[in-house]
């Protein structure tokens, strides 16, 4: 298919509409998948940069963007990936997700044969206490629950027009600092701003899906997964921290730890599984918007070494 303006369409599995937007383009197929609470807005730079050799494919997860609700387990949502790619025609298509998305790319890899590689840029999860480098495994699981219990009571949360206002405000004002064209920060924020019927506004997903997302993430071992892979896999690293969470600097003490433990752990873990690939990325977690061209590189160069596609 020649690369075109992205045309969005809806798949349907089991009653639930799948938002998809392709992105045309010559070459083997990618699929690309979101972070949590994201939604395929966030592909919006890198795209393009990947069809002049792939055929582009992006997807909201469900109950994410505008993509319908429904029970959130990862069998569900490797389902919905399927359906989108079989809708497409397009069952060798190479799973690339960022964050989430990067955990489902590898979960999808190891369930499909017919996936000839996979991607994960940045999806770490929160891990295990132990790869938390130089802290007390006590402590990390005392402040990893609090985390939790912060997630859970922000999941589904509604928002009154002030603090929609103060969130795209504290968004554009995170965009600059990390050179990020504000634009793209606010496209990927109000395509997951759901309205309910009263009038009320929230981000996506609603509560129910969200607090089952978060089970399942706190649930999947990861590098278990990694470990079963026999396809190759490439696992692209955040290499400078997010900026400071205001009000909570213990926050920012533990993922600085969890940083370079997940170094050491991934290091270890290319040098014993030579299908892995570990690369660090120059950005944040943020690193789709933040570099997109460095993300694009590195997409392009491994999918050409495993897909067969033109350098």
């Amino acid at each position: 298919m020649p690369s075109s303006a992205p045309e969005d369409r809806l798949v349907t599995r089991d009653g639930i509409g799948l938002a998809v937007r392709d992105h045309g383009g010559d070459g083997p197929p990618l699929l690309l998948l979101h972070g949590a609470g994201r939604t395929l807005a966030d592909w919006a730079a890198v795209a393009p940069m990947l069809t002049a050799r792939h055929r582009v494919v992006a997807m909201d997860l469900r109950a994410h963007g505008r993509s319908e609700s429904g029970p959130w387990t990862f069998p569900a949502v490797l389902d919905d990936v399927e359906a989108v790619l079989d809708a497409f025609a397009l069952p060798h298509a190479l799973p690339v997700g960022h964050s989430l998305g990067g955990m489902v790319a590898a979960l999808y890899a190891l369930h499909h044969p017919a996936a000839p590689a996979a991607v994960n840029l940045d999806g770490h999860g929160y891990g295990r206490p132990e790869q938390y480098a130089g802290l007390d495994r006590d402590h990390v699981e005392s402040r990893l629950a609090e985390v939790r219990r912060f997630a859970a009571r922000a999941a589904g949360q509604e928002l009154p027009a002030e603090a929609m206002d103060v969130l795209l405000a504290r968004q554009t004002s995170m965009a600059e600092d990390l050179g990020i064209p504000g634009t793209l920060f606010e496209a990927g924020l109000r395509r997951a701003l759901a309205e309910c019927e009263d009038g009320r506004r929230y981000l996506r997903p609603e509560r129910a899906p969200a607090l089952q997302m978060l089970a399942a993430m706190d649930q999947l071992d990861l590098f278990g997964v990694y470990r079963r892979l026999t396809c190759p896999l490439l696992i692209c690293r955040a290499a400078r921290p997010n900026p400071p969470t205001p009000g909570l600097p213990w926050f920012d003490a533990l993922m600085a730890a969890y940083a370079t433990g997940l170094a050491r752990d991934l290091a270890r873990l290319a040098t014993t599984h030579p299908h892995v690939t570990v690369e660090e990325v120059d950005a944040t977690h943020a690193m789709l918007l933040e570099r997109p061209d460095d993300v694009a590189a590195l997409i392009l160069t491994f999918a050409a070494r495993h897909t067969g596609a033109r350098r």
